[in-house]
């Protein structure tokens, strides 16, 4: 059997630990599980530093999206206690100006009251087009930001905003590394993550069909598949 490790989800922009309870039971069976809590700060260093300080001493890392950019900050911070990483619907990017302008006015938005408003955009990019009419999909992601709530959104979008580019330190990643994308993610596109497969040496690269950008809820067991793979490798 192989090291039974401890695992750390990292959820991602608006989203809180529903996104990853789907696929729970499948990765459970490999180690305990933490979901990281990543509302409190308003940069990556100080969301990075105080998931470390939470965290178990060596552990398998899996970011989604938002969480992608922590695992890169994470990496920075503690390479050496990172045994495994996996990169979920995430980019190595940093933020363009013309993102950087849609999140200012978003932030401005639900600072004035219009969070839910902020929500349903988030909603129509996030997932594949035959699912933009499950109403309990969509009342999943609307329970998930009412859990982050007003502040601590606009908390990430202020350390998402000003995120570094974490392309120059693809090279340094030594360890087992799992990219994982959807070729419906209209959010991400999966071209970035070509670009992150191709920059970290020996990762492997895997693009799940008939997806969007919320993979642990829309193909659930697809996913926990993938997750396991990379787990028992």
């Amino acid at each position: 059997m192989t090291e039974m490790l401890p695992i750390v989800l990292v959820p991602g922009l608006i989203c809180s630990p529903r996104i990853w309870a789907p696929l729970v039971p499948a990765l459970w069976r490999h180690g305990p599980v933490t979901i990281a809590n990543h509302v409190r700060d308003d940069s990556m260093a100080a969301i990075a530093r105080r998931i470390l300080q939470e965290a178990p001493p060596r552990f398998a890392l899996s970011g989604h999206s938002m969480g992608g950019y922590i695992a890169f900050e994470i990496m920075r911070q503690a390479p050496e206690r990172v045994a495994k990483l996996a990169l979920l619907n995430t980019q190595a990017r940093p933020d363009t100006p013309e993102a950087t302008a849609r999140r200012s006015s978003m932030v401005a938005r639900a600072q004035g009251g219009g969070y839910r408003t902020v929500v349903d955009e988030f909603w129509a990019n996030f997932v594949h087009p035959s699912r933009s009419g499950d109403a309990g999909l969509q009342q999943i992601v609307h329970d998930m930001a009412d859990d982050v709530g007003v502040d601590a959104f606009l908390r990430q979008q202020n350390a998402i905003m000003t995120r570094p580019d974490s392309r120059p330190t693809l090279t340094a990643i030594r360890c087992p590394t799992l990219v994982f994308t959807c070729d419906t993610d209209n959010t991400v596109p999966p071209k970035l993550s070509q670009e992150m497969a191709d920059g970290i040496a020996g990762s492997r690269l895997v693009v799940l069909e008939n997806c969007g950008h919320l993979p642990q809820l829309e193909r659930a067991e697809a996913t926990a598949h993938a997750l396991v793979e990379w787990l028992s490798g």
